[in-house]
């Protein structure tokens, strides 16, 4: 397993009371970063952040600031190295990452029907489902993401899979069962009927709520694929199940101009892509949009008025050349917005890098629309970090370092460079001792990658190591 520790062992560890000691960043708001040089963060055995001390790195006396703290597990970051909040992929197609790095020349519906299709139908083989699903898992973790917003396939088997997988491996989850009983679908892939959907999307609903128990760590989603795969009537049963179960929806909006005009083709009688949504009553406020590349200003208004929230994708719509969302104008409206992978849409499975493809894609806008609508690094880690958080119902729990929440976070080890330039290879990042701690940051923003994530916890639990650092 090379420089990764043993998974199994690491879930399956106990969760006692732990001290973390060091740097730590986190934002503050959707414009600035908080961040601590030297403090401690007490986190108890539900995984909860119990107390957090600023400018204090004297062990001894920090547990004996805090009674029934003196036995605490300690863990102090080394080096260069910080705490920071876990990633929130708000959007994922789990299957896919079977093809991941694969960049098609065609267009959004071509890219389905070549790529995407034929390997979600293979899903009927659980054999395969479990080799890539876990493997999908496995190397989100590996980059920081410690909640995800999956879509899986049509076969209930293979989806209730991806749930036992996210649990074992103590992912935080949202799993969906792909709905598509369309017509437009392939006849090969898709429900026979729209009853068929409804009643396998319930059995997957019920499965999910019962293997999580109330331990907050997998929840269902309703997944309408997007408005080209479902049926009116089908849609509305689904929207009753969300209501039923009060829980997350997820679909595709305005992702690409070919995509817009077969909504217009296949509901006429709507207003706009948004309101195929709406009169269906799934546009609300737990309602998830994957892309929003091409909205009009009413369904902007929609959108807002519904409360329903945004995922951005950027790496995807680059690679499928579907365009680059107005962010800035959807914050300036008041939209919650989160960051997605779009796997495999998008090429990587590193929330990352899309961190660095939202900076990217908002100063390619600026051309057009101005200086105003360029983000910041700061602002692209806040969308995925908290901004996903608040799009996944989960912000007083997750996205964040405070008192009262989930001890989600990942530590990012960065690689000090010698007096002779030599050493730090380790990782892609190179500090050479004067960079301030914004500017180590912003390194990490740009440079870093999945050597850079040296562990990973998920609600107080060890889910990810690098052997290389020790804890």
């Amino acid at each position: 397993m090379g420089d990764l520790a043993d998974p199994g062992n690491l879930v399956r560890s106990e969760i006692r009371k732990t001290i973390y000691v060091g740097a730590f960043v986190h934002c503050k708001s959707l414009e600035e970063l908080d961040i601590c040089e030297k403090g401690a963060i007490g986190v108890d055995e539900q995984g909860k952040i119990v107390f957090i001390e600023r400018g204090a790195d004297d062990v001894e006396s920090i547990t004996k600031r805090h009674t029934g703290w003196e036995r605490a597990a300690i863990i102090s970051i080394k080096d260069n190295g910080f705490f920071f909040p876990g990633f929130i992929d708000t959007h994922i197609h789990a299957p896919q990452h079977g093809n991941v790095g694969i960049v098609s020349k065609s267009s959004l519906l071509d890219w389905l029907n070549t790529y995407t299709f034929p390997l979600e139908a293979s899903f009927s083989d659980l054999a395969k489902a479990r080799r890539i699903y876990t493997r999908c898992v496995s190397r989100t973790l590996s980059h920081g993401t410690t909640t995800a917003a999956y879509y899986a396939t049509i076969h209930v088997p293979a989806t209730k899979l991806l749930a036992d997988i996210c649990l074992e491996k103590g992912q935080r989850a949202f799993i969906g069962r792909v709905c598509m009983d369309s017509e437009m679908s392939p006849e090969w892939y898709r429900d026979e009927t729209s009853a068929d959907t409804v009643r396998k999307s319930r059995e997957v609903v019920e499965y999910v709520k019962d293997l999580d128990a109330g331990r907050g760590m997998v929840a269902p989603i309703i997944t309408p694929r997007f408005a080209p795969s479902c049926h009116h009537d089908t849609m509305c049963e689904l929207a009753k199940i969300q209501r039923e179960h009060g829980i997350l929806a997820q679909t595709h909006v305005s992702e690409n101009t070919g995509e817009i005009q077969l909504v217009k083709e296949l509901f006429p009688e709507s207003k706009h892509y948004a309101d195929v949504y709406d009169s269906a009553g799934l546009l609300n406020s737990k309602m998830i949009l994957a892309h929003a590349v091409h909205l009009t200003e009413h369904e902007k208004i929609l959108i807002k008025d519904r409360d329903a929230k945004i995922a951005h994708c950027p790496v995807s719509n680059s690679a499928l050349s579907s365009g680059t969302a107005p962010v800035r104008d959807l914050l300036n409206r008041g939209i919650t917005v989160g960051l997605g992978t779009d796997v495999s849409g998008g090429y990587s499975s590193s929330i990352l890098e899309v961190i660095r493809h939202t900076v990217l894609a908002s100063r390619h806008r600026s051309y057009e629309d101005g200086e105003a609508v360029k983000l910041s690094t700061e602002e692209a880690l806040y969308l995925a970090t908290r901004g996903g958080a608040t799009v996944v119902g989960l912000e007083d729990r997750i996205g964040a370092f405070e008192v009262g929440m989930d001890w989600d976070a990942q530590i990012i080890s960065i690689g000090a460079v010698s007096e002779d330039g030599e050493g730090g290879l380790e990782t892609p990042v190179d500090v050479f001792g004067w960079e301030s701690w914004e500017d180590r940051i912003g390194k990490w923003a740009y440079n870093g990658d999945d050597r850079n994530t040296a562990a990973v916890w998920v609600k107080g639990r060890l889910v990810h190591q690098r052997k290389s650092y020790g804890l």
